[in-house]
């Protein structure tokens, strides 16, 4: 049950959610991921969707959430286009040991939406 419930909370997230296993092979993508990248990209290597610099830095992240349970989330870059914050944070279980890690967005606009707008419809 408890898994369902986690999918449905990435499922509805209005931020594309990719996963990666250690090696970096892209095991899910939220609907808002498959959207934003215009394909399902599961089963592919996120590497071959970078260049050599950002595939340098996935390495160096990787090896660092490597080095301590407690290494498990590095902010990679500002997107002003967005105005989003990108961050990559490590997947562990339940022993700690690193499993994958997502890239996370954090969008800073101030939402237009009026409040429970969606009840009166």
């Amino acid at each position: 049950m408890l898994n369902k419930l986690f999918k449905s909370i990435i499922d509805q997230d209005n931020a594309p959610v990719v996963v990666c296993d250690t090696g970096s092979v892209i095991v899910y993508m939220n609907p808002a991921a498959v959207k934003r990248y215009h394909r399902d990209l599961t089963g592919s290597n996120l590497k071959k969707c970078h260049n050599a610099k950002s595939n340098e830095m996935i390495d160096k992240v990787l090896s660092w959430f490597g080095k301590s349970k407690d290494n498990n989330i590095v902010f990679t870059y500002h997107n002003d286009k967005e105005n989003k914050d990108v961050y990559m944070v490590a997947l562990r279980d339940k022993n700690g040991s690193l499993i994958g890690y997502y890239e996370k967005q954090e969008f800073k606009n101030k939402e237009t939406a009026v409040p429970y707008e969606a009840l009166n419809s």
